[in-house]
């Protein structure tokens, strides 16, 4: 039986509100008030690791060494499979020659296709003598690759994964589409430039080193403030501790909802992605509906914050919010809504209330949250004991994990789209992307305390302990089948950070009615999904809680899609779990919660 591993909180962080910090910068460890340097029997091991992850993006060596070593010796006892990926790479060999003869003619007939969400060589340049010959060979010589990486026996997944993963890698970098000599775009806008595309290019490497050496944000994102252009939905700060300010929004109907809306956004993000222009707003969205709206805006921790842990997110955070949102409504139940580790923390919360009989929440809302962390997708090849360990040294003198570490994992996991195609518009085409509201949201992120990071990397990913019934809560373990509360889950079609079929694991984990969403796009796309946004389709199916299981698949497969925006199906599904209307509550003068600034507020402005 596995050691249950309780969770106790370094210190609860002040409980009571306080003033406007006076600083919104991100302060040294020098600067806390009270401080005294880490020091264990370890401090060499964890100055060396920080160093070697300043060179290595975060991502342990080791880890990469060993799944190398793991698939490379199992590769090489393996005769049968040296010998099929010896006569593949001789059927490519020959595909490629022949291919080359039929395409100097002219009439030739690509023998392989480029994936459907590989968009290196749409232009029809491509399908032109010679780069057509580089395109196939290249794509022939990927295939091979992704044989070789994969269906070797003995091999641990998680390493054949991560060798798989590092292949990737360096055929993307490796791929004609990055050089700048047999690009057929590059050539043409270098012929139509006379090569001022070159030029141009170097600059924009230039000032893109320059913002990033000078914490600046990247170009254009400047038209895009916090207050002004962005998180521009009217309200007030009514709370604030260490940890969060609480923004209610001012209602803009004559009657609200009676139940009110908590929403917990994720502490890796700004909480504006949710309040971004007005035409995407889902905050202004749910006002214009009638909906008496709370949202948790977390402050962006520094080295000051480095023993804040999990549980302190759990009660400083959402239970103070919750407790403020209550007393401020007088509402007896909430309509909670979590968005991706938000919604994570959420769902830990509903199954200590169950535990414990609260029943404060009226209605949970998971949008791209997953609270079993088994099949988490791609981000999974940077989690195991060799590379959380890796990062907690990077941790451990800093005090938490910066925000361009995590953000290089991220790009990782979508290098074509996010690394290499920026590399050829903005440094070999001298072209600048526009910029927009969501990529500025982006390019704003924060870091990780310490001790939350690391106590959420190994609790929930590398043990699972929430799905498997061993997290604790003031030293008691919570289970998800205590949940009967309906349920409302959004998963994303293309997430990377929390793939749809682990989200929608929620149907095997609770006892709850439970409404499923899978939206078209990504992990942010998917949810800023406006009424009116050209594209965006999603399918649905309500399931209660004594419906047999489907499998993911087979969901997919039996319901129908429809177009346009998931937030209307959200809205009538709020409404129908509502109790009615009334008046709004008041705004900014309730006992021991009057206003205590505009929002956004302070806690959003920090860098």
């Amino acid at each position: 039986m596995s050691k249950v591993v309780k969770i106790k909180p370094h210190h609860h962080i002040a409980d009571k509100k306080i003033a406007a910090p006076t600083l919104t910068r991100r302060r040294t460890a020098s600067e806390c008030p009270v401080y005294s340097p880490p020091s264990d029997d370890y401090v060499l091991d964890h100055m060396l690791h920080a160093k070697i992850a300043k060179l290595t993006g975060g991502i342990s060596p080791i880890s990469l060494a060993l799944a190398g070593f793991d698939w490379w010796a199992h590769l090489m006892f393996s005769p049968s499979k040296i010998q099929v990926l010896g006569q593949s790479l001789l059927e490519k060999a020959t595909q490629i020659s022949g291919y080359a003869m039929q395409a100097a003619s002219g009439h030739a007939i690509a023998p392989v296709t480029p994936p459907p969400d590989d968009h290196r060589f749409t232009s029809e340049d491509w399908k032109q003598f010679p780069f057509n010959i580089f395109e196939q060979g290249f794509l022939l010589y990927q295939q091979w690759w992704d044989e070789a990486t994969s269906g070797v026996r003995g091999v641990s997944p998680h390493h054949l994964n991560i060798a798989s993963f590092a292949a990737r890698q360096l055929l993307d970098m490796a791929s004609p589409s990055n050089n700048p000599f047999i690009n057929p775009d590059i050539l043409q806008t270098a012929k139509e430039q006379g090569g001022r595309n070159f030029w141009q290019g170097a600059l924009n490497l230039v000032d893109d080193v320059t913002r990033t050496a000078t914490h600046k944000p990247p170009a254009g994102a400047e038209a895009f403030k916090v207050g002004e252009d962005v998180a521009v939905t009217p309200g007030k700060i009514v709370y604030r501790n260490d940890l969060i300010e609480l923004i209610q929004y001012t209602p803009t109907t004559a009657e609200v909802y009676a139940a009110p809306i908590l929403i917990t956004p994720a502490w890796i993000m700004k909480y504006y992605i949710l309040d971004l222009s007005p035409y995407n707003s889902l905050v202004k969205y749910l006002v214009g509906k009638g909906h008496t709206v709370f949202m948790i805006s977390w402050k962006n921790p520094d080295a000051c914050d480095r023993d804040v842990g999990l549980e302190d997110y759990l009660h400083t955070g959402l239970g103070e919010a919750l407790k403020a949102v209550k007393a401020i409504t007088h509402a007896a139940q909430v309509q909670a809504m979590g968005y991706c580790l938000g919604g994570t923390l959420l769902a830990i919360m509903a199954a200590a209330h169950a535990r414990d009989g609260d029943n404060s929440f009226k209605t949970i809302t998971l949008l791209a949250s997953q609270v079993d962390f088994e099949e988490a997708g791609e981000i999974l090849l940077f989690v195991d004991e060799d590379q959380v360990a890796f990062l907690e040294d990077v941790m451990w003198d800093k005090g938490y994990l910066d925000k361009s570490q995590m953000a290089g994992a991220f790009q990782m996991l979508r290098s074509n789209d996010l690394i290499w195609s920026r590399v050829i518009n903005d440094y070999m085409e001298g072209k600048r992307g526009s910029m927009f509201d969501m990529m500025a949201w982006d390019a704003d992120a924060t870091r990780m305390p310490y001790r939350m990071h690391s106590e959420y990397l190994r609790q929930l990913f590398l043990k699972n302990d929430l799905a498997e019934g061993r997290f604790m809560v003031d030293e008691k373990p919570v289970a998800l089948q205590d949940i009967h509360t309906p349920i409302f889950s959004v998963g994303t079609a293309r997430d990377h950070v929390a793939p749809w079929k682990s989200v929608y694991k929620i149907l095997l984990l609770t006892e709850s009615d439970v409404t499923f969403v899978l939206t078209s796009g990504g992990h942010n796309a998917g949810i800023v999904s406006e009424p009116g946004h050209k594209g965006r389709h999603y399918q649905i199916a309500a399931m209660p809680a004594t419906a047999r299981y489907t499998p993911p698949g087979q969901w997919q497969a039996l319901t129908p899609s429809k177009e346009g925006s998931w937030w209307e199906e959200w809205q009538a599904w709020l409404e129908g779990h509502s109790d009615g209307k009334t008046k709004p509550p008041a705004m900014g003068n309730a006992k021991d919660y009057a206003a205590l600034e505009d929002a956004p507020g302070t806690y959003v402005m920090m860098k």
